[in-house]
This record gives structure tokens, sequence and C-alpha cells, in this order.
């Protein structure tokens, strides 16, 4: 929609979805987290870390902003840079659905892709609509299909097989943004529990929260360091991210020293998750027996506590695939195959994949944007 809306007139989307923009419509909440203020190619992981910058620079957050603005969308920003509708994300559906109809798109619902094949002068597209086959002969083809996540939204792997066709590379894909599985069910006991914690797999520290259920790992952080894990590795969790949990301990010695270590530990972290990791932890006698020496071995132990996942929920529920098109393959400043004129990839079916907080959808924006603007130029 968004790049349809940049094409200029006669531009046809075909969705085989009952209505426009699902994924949309579910996401933040039902109110859409559409970007981020701090969006940068570096909160973007790819293949090529350079790739999305061109796109991201020349259509960034502020332009999205300032395209709510003019269809008077209210938004507010949450923590770490969010942003999300006042209302609801049926307003942006609505907004891109608008842009179309200015540029002259039209959007065809409930209609499949059946065969697509390339020309002298284009492309020859079969498409099936309400049980009767059209075809469609356009000079320009747009790949928007996203990637496998969230199948029950009818998420396929149809971008990766149109690529393929026309001789393009497909990086290996997997579920990303996505919870921890153990196959053990070891935190059970403490389902439902959320607590604030550092991690990491092999990537960036992320402090967001951290949430336990029945099947594993899941809440902001977990999803994040998801898009950076590979399987069989561990990761690393720091349950005390403020690094302030020795000197409240050290202080409460002398005020607090007759209770037991596992009770004055119970205040600075969740007596459920106290209770879980007491087995494991120095947590013996008063806090008034603990030496500074004693004390920092308990902090240490609590800063790298390091688990091994036995998987992840996969693309059930992963909010988006890691992976795709590669872009060694596509032009930065366009987005069109370099060995296939007149096709373009975009969006989540690229080998371009964003932190959780509205980066992705910044990139359906800018990407969606710069193939957009580079069909219309060609008049």
């Amino acid at each position: 929609m968004m790049a349809a809306a940049h094409a200029g007139p006669e531009v046809v989307v075909i969705d085989h979805a009952k209505a426009a923009g699902e994924k949309i419509r579910i996401s933040g909440g039902g109110r859409c987290n559409f970007t981020n203020i701090g969006c940068t190619a570096g909160n973007f992981l790819s293949q090529n870390p350079h790739f999305a910058k061109s796109s991201l620079k020349r259509y960034t957050q502020w332009d999205f902003l300032d395209l709510l603005a003019r269809h008077g969308i209210a938004w507010h920003e949450k923590t770490l840079g969010q942003l999300f509708c006042d209302n609801s994300a049926k307003d942006i559906i609505a907004m891109l659905q608008a842009e179309m109809t200015t540029s002259g798109a039209q959007l065809r619902l409930r209609t499949s892709l059946l065969d697509l094949s390339k020309t002298d002068d284009g492309f020859r597209a079969v498409i099936k609509q309400d049980g009767t086959l059209y075809t469609l002969t356009p000079r320009n083809v747009i790949v928007a299909c996203g990637g496998k996540s969230i199948p029950k939204m009818g998420a396929t792997g149809l971008g990766y097989d149109i690529a393929r066709q026309f001789g393009l590379v497909v990086t290996d894909t997997r579920a990303a943004l996505v919870p921890f599985t153990f196959s053990d069910n070891p935190f059970g006991v403490m389902s439902g529990l959320a607590t604030p914690v550092r991690a990491h797999a092999d990537g960036p520290d992320f402090a967001e929260a951290m949430l336990f259920t029945h099947r594993g790992l899941s809440g902001p952080a977990m999803l994040q360091i998801s898009s950076y894990w590979a399987d069989g590795a561990p990761i690393h969790i720091n349950l005390i991210p403020e690094a302030t949990l020795f000197d409240a301990l050290r202080d409460q010695r002398q005020a607090s020293g007759r209770k037991a270590l596992k009770t004055v530990l119970s205040q600075h972290l969740p007596a459920r998750l106290v209770d879980y990791l007491a087995p494991a932890l120095p947590l013996g006698g008063k806090l008034a027996d603990q030496s500074d020496d004693a004390l920092r071995e308990l902090c240490n132990m609590l800063e790298n506590w390091e688990l091994r996942p036995t998987g992840t929920e996969g693309y059930r529920t992963a909010e988006v695939t890691l992976g795709g098109v590669d872009t060694d393959g596509l032009s930065s400043k366009t987005m069109e195959a370099k060995e296939v004129p007149g096709l373009y990839f975009i969006g989540e079916a690229v080998d371009v994949t964003g932190w959780l907080g509205g980066y992705n959808f910044q990139w359906a924006w800018s990407s969606g944007w710069a193939a957009g603007v580079a069909i219309a130029a060609q008049g």
C-alpha cells in the first residue's frame, strides 16, 4: 500500500487476504507501533548492514509522522522511542488506503497470484479473484509479501518463491522476535511473572522486561535477543540490570542484618524468582553474616545467569522473519532486482530485519516509498 501510494496511477495491488493490512491491525495491541523515534540502520540485522541506509535516510520516521499529521492521526510515545496511535491501528490502514485512492491505485482483495512470467516489455501475471481468472501485463512488479511469521494471518513464503524463480538468492530464514522454549518446562511455577533484565545472545544488550511463560521465556528482552540467537547457543541474562544490588545489600546489612539473606533478596527481586533460584545460590544465613566478597559473588551470579533454550515458538508467534531476499541482488536506492528490470522487493521479504519497537514498520514505509518513487520516476 505504501509503494502503491507513491508509484503513480494505474497501479493494482493484489492481496489474498479478506481485508487490507491485517498485520497492521493486530500490531501493538491494536494501536500499531508504527515507527520509532530513534530509527537508524543500526537497528536492523542483515548480511549487508549498510543496505537499509539509503531508504531509511530518504524516507524517515519524521516523514511518516508528517503523513500522519496530514491525516489528523494522533499518536503518543511509549518507552524507548516507540510510537503508537492514540485511537486504533485501523487509522493507519485507512490512511494508506486513502493515499492509494488519491494516487489512483486499486486494491484487489481475495485475489491470488497463480503465475508470474517475464515478457519483452514487462511481466505477465495470472491472478484469480472470486473464482475468476484474469491476466495482467504490468511493466513493473513489486513483491511485498512479507515473511513466514504468523501463518494464521495468511503468511507464506511466496515472496521467496518469486525471488528464486527469477534467479535471486534467498538467505536462510528463521523465526525472529519470538519467545524461547525449554523442553523440560523449568519455569512453569513462575508463569506470568515479569521482571526487568539486561540480556544478550551473541549481539547487543537489551534492557527490557522478561516474562516467564508456561513454555519458556518471553517479553521484550527475550524477543529482541532471539534475533541474534543460534540453535544450541546459550543466552545471558542480568537479573539486576541497574547494578545497584550490591550497594543496597551492603547498606541494609547494618539496619537489617538479623534478617535472612533470602528474605532481604526478595525485597529486590520477585519472591517467586528468588525461591526458584535459591537452590543454586549461596543464600544461607543472615544478611549480617555475609562479607562483601560473599555479596559480590551473589550479585555476580545474578548478573550472569546463563540458560540454554531448546528452541523458539517458531513462525506461529514470531513477529518477523529473519533473512530473506539477498540484498546483493537488489538496488539499495530503488529496491529493484539488479538482473531483472522491473522486479522490486520491499519490506520483510528482504534480508533486512528490525528490532522490536516499530523498526520493521518503518522499514516497510521506507522501502515501499523507495520502490514507489522509483517507478513513478519512469513516467
